[in-house]
């Protein structure tokens, strides 16, 4: 650790959140020093990316400054002790505007932190600031009429994807050491395939969606959750650690201990994967990546079997039901009257929802019962199986306003390629993303690894053992590391 400290002493923004907290907690590096080279790195970056959507400099530097100071007492410290954090702008920070990418919130205040938040201070972290999101929520790309377009790190003439594209571009370039995302439909997983980082979406309930907009009720207590995003597992597993418990103000709340599993557990795990489902093509590369983890998985002596769940269509089209058609009765109000205000995105995603006819009680319960008979089939299937390993999405980050692509010579429409993601918040699965390859144009290619409900320790486990064998740390395009 050390030596690798020494090496990085010009560019600490390249160590990964844990190699900073045991650089502090050594007293190799003090959060002072850490804190303003993110604030250079956000500076000179941010103009070309516009991940964030606050900034709070002079707070940051403040609580540099007692992070230090308690570095010569010899009280314990907390695990994320002066590490650089940020927070999508959908979850309450005390003092911050959080609007959610939308001008119908702009003079919105957080006036308490969310429990989230207030666990992450609590740990020791420094919040830098919040970051970018598609209006509302509603859309895989980061754009709004408030804040503006996100780019990718990667390619700033592509997405990092969305809901939580701030976040990803945000950590992916180095400007933070990681953060927290929300998702409904992929909306962590996603940005991190797209922006080659690595991202939980963790079982409903299990971290404290209080404080997010949309509230998580209704149609979205199911299927929204928030969770960590950072460049490595092992990031990601300590910021879950940190932030996971119930909270009364979640209605999905989960009173589930940490549990994590034994090396032999994890070991024997018997896996399955499927490259496609056999309804959306994905790109050649996105099927190579999931054979490389396979086969590494294979390697680190698991049983790996080529397996295909049953109804996955139907799976989708419950997602759609409530994330989309229900979701959007539950939103009506708030924009009722104010549609020309809303960002063209936005206006995109309601044009999709109002081309269907509006959703009856009749079919609303018919899902519900939908839901919940298909996850109960899909359990049994996990019995055998009770990893899953497939891709995050049919495509690699998007040029900016693309909606559909060919891929072995059928198009693929935009929510089809994403429903590789979307099948998991239908049924409440923790789910990882870790990158693995690269497409032909340099981007970043991540699989997705899917365990049983409240299984995110061992989810987490197997995602680490693929990280070990195919993931790299080499930095976006846009700023390459010294």
């Amino acid at each position: 650790m050390h030596q690798q400290v020494q090496q990085t002493k010009k560019n600490l923004t390249s160590l990964s959140a844990v190699e900073m907290a045991e650089a502090i907690s050594s007293r190799e590096i003090t959060p002072t020093s850490l804190v303003e080279a993110h604030l250079e790195r956000i500076a000179r970056l941010n103009p070309q990316l516009n991940a964030f959507v606050h900034l709070d400099f002079d707070e940051a530097r403040r609580q540099a400054e007692q992070a230090d100071a308690a570095l010569k007492s010899t009280a314990p410290l907390g695990p994320l002790h002066g590490v650089p954090l940020t927070i999508k702008s959908s979850i309450d920070v005390a003092g911050w505007p959080c609007n959610c990418g939308s001008r119908l919130r702009v003079d919105y205040v957080a006036r308490s932190d969310a429990p989230l938040v207030s666990r992450l201070r609590r740990a020791g972290a420094i919040l830098l600031g919040n970051t970018n999101a598609p209006e509302l929520l509603m859309a895989y790309e980061t754009d709004n009429r408030l804040a503006g377009r996100t780019n990718n790190p990667w390619d700033l003439n592509r997405t990092p994807g969305g809901s939580s594209g701030g976040e990803a571009a945000a950590i992916g370039a180095r400007c933070s050491a990681g953060g927290v995302g929300s998702d409904g439909g992929g909306s962590i997983r996603i940005p991190a395939h797209y922006s080659g980082i690595c991202g939980l979406k963790p079982t409903p309930g299990r971290i404290p969606a209080t404080g997010h907009f949309p509230e998580s009720a209704g149609p979205f207590a199911s299927l929204g959750v928030v969770g960590p995003m950072a460049r490595t597992i092992g990031d990601v597993k300590l910021l879950f650690e940190v932030m996971a418990g119930p909270d009364d103000g979640d209605p999905m709340a989960a009173p589930v201990p940490y549990l994590p599993p034994s090396e032999q557990e994890v070991r024997q795990l018997r896996i399955g994967f499927f490259e496609d489902d056999g309804q959306t093509p994905v790109t050649q590369e996105t099927r190579a990546a999931v054979r490389r983890a396979a086969s590494a998985l294979r390697a680190s002596g698991h049983v790996v079997d080529a397996f295909l769940p049953d109804e996955l269509p139907l799976i989708h089209r419950v997602w759609w039901n409530l994330f989309g058609r229900a979701g959007q009765l539950a939103l009506g109000p708030l924009y009722k009257g104010r549609e020309t205000e809303l960002s063209p995105i936005l206006q995109q995603f309601i044009g999709i929802v109002r081309a269907e006819p509006r959703l009856t009680i009749d079919e609303f319960m018919e899902t519900l019962l939908d839901r919940d008979a298909v996850r109960i089939r899909f359990l049994r299937q996990m019995q055998q199986y009770p990893i899953l390993l497939c891709p995050a999405c049919a495509i690699p980050a998007f040029i900016h306003g693309e909606r559909e692509w060919q891929i072995d010579g059928r198009v693929v429409t935009y929510l089809d390629a994403m429903s590789y993601s979307q099948w998991f918040n239908t049924l409440g699965n923790p789910a990882v993303v870790v990158p693995v390859g690269r497409s032909p144009e340099g981007l970043p290619i991540g699989v997705q690894i899917v365990g049983r409900p409240f299984a995110e320790e061992t989810v987490l486990a197997v995602a680490r053992q693929i990280e070990s064998s195919c993931s790299n740390r080499t930095a976006p395009a846009l700023a390459p590391l010294e």
